[in-house]
């Protein structure tokens, strides 16, 4: 940053991700998701530095430069379901010849093949045959959804990263949504679903993790999450108590400044729980959370 200042964006995070499994990555705006799967695919700005270890299928990709990231990882080992599908399709290509495009370039195909290749990604996305001639601006939000899945699907990836997949889609769109994803995983892709949307995530996760200020602060099954005992971070049980189907009570205050975190938990000063040794130590991630009062695992 300007003056040689350095902001961790995103630290301590650890998780492993298999195939046919979906992760769901959620938290409040600026908790630094959509970083953390920028980081994975190489397009963190210029500024950006980073350390530790991402694998995938023997690559790694916090080290990789430009060439092996565009030629061996995008697309191919790492397909990327965008936030805002209508911003990653060309306005004046339709979506059949995008998907063409795509195949021609991640496949090597050529021709007819290529064209074959294009339409078995769109239909394995639930993209109607009768719409591939159709424009960017001649889709439906759904459709548009669609065809930027298909896109992502286009290589085969074995993991699918989608972040906030839902944003601005009605209800009933949601849900077909996370349906479709769900169909991916259990076709035997590994997903990591980056979404602020809980009733998603519940509807297609089978992990969850929960970030705060940069860090994970838990990772749980998605049944205990959202059924019993629950999440064991006050800040995870808070997300779900600020559902509107749940308790409906919002978490006061705002989250720090990544600036300028507290010498101890970065949760601490809206948590109920909080005691002196919150605010002066950073706690340890122990048995799936990272909180000196956890919620206990086998409460009623």
């Amino acid at each position: 940053m300007p003056g040689g200042r350095h902001i961790a964006a995103v630290s301590d995070a650890g998780f492993t991700l298999e195939a046919g499994q979906c992760l769901a990555l959620v938290g409040e705006s600026g908790c630094g998701k959509s970083v953390l799967a920028s980081a994975l695919l190489g397009l963190l700005p210029a500024n950006a530095q980073t350390a530790g270890t991402a694998r995938t299928a023997g690559t790694e990709l916090l080290t990789a430069d430009e060439a092996v990231l565009a030629r061996t990882v995008r697309g191919r080992l790492v397909g990327l379901v965008p936030q805002s599908p209508a911003a990653h399709l060309t306005p004046v290509r339709t979506v059949g010849a995008q998907l063409t495009e795509t195949a021609r370039a991640l496949t090597g195909l050529r021709g007819e093949a290529a064209a074959r290749h294009a339409a078995g990604a769109a239909e394995r996305a639930a993209f109607p045959a009768g719409h591939l001639d159709r424009y960017p601006h001649e889709l439906s939000g759904g459709l548009a959804q669609r065809a930027a899945t298909a896109l992502a699907l286009v290589g085969d990836a074995p993991l699918l990263l989608a972040d906030e997949p839902t944003t601005g889609l009605d209800r009933d769109l949601v849900e077909h949504t996370a349906d479709e994803l769900r169909r991916q995983v259990d076709r035997g892709r590994g997903l990591l679903l980056i979404t602020h949307d809980l009733a998603a995530a519940q509807r297609t996760a089978d992990r969850v993790a929960v970030m705060y200020a940069g860090r994970i602060v838990e990772i749980a099954e998605a049944d205990r999450f959202f059924g019993e005992p629950g999440p064991r971070h006050p800040y995870a049980r808070g997300l779900l108590n600020a559902l509107p189907e749940r308790a409906f009570t919002p978490i006061p205050g705002l989250p720090p400044e990544l600036g300028d975190l507290p010498a101890g938990c970065a949760f601490a000063p809206r948590c109920p729980r909080s005691d002196g040794r919150c605010a002066s130590q950073r706690p340890a991630f122990a048995a799936g959370t990272a909180c000196h009062h956890p919620e206990e695992a086998d409460r009623d």
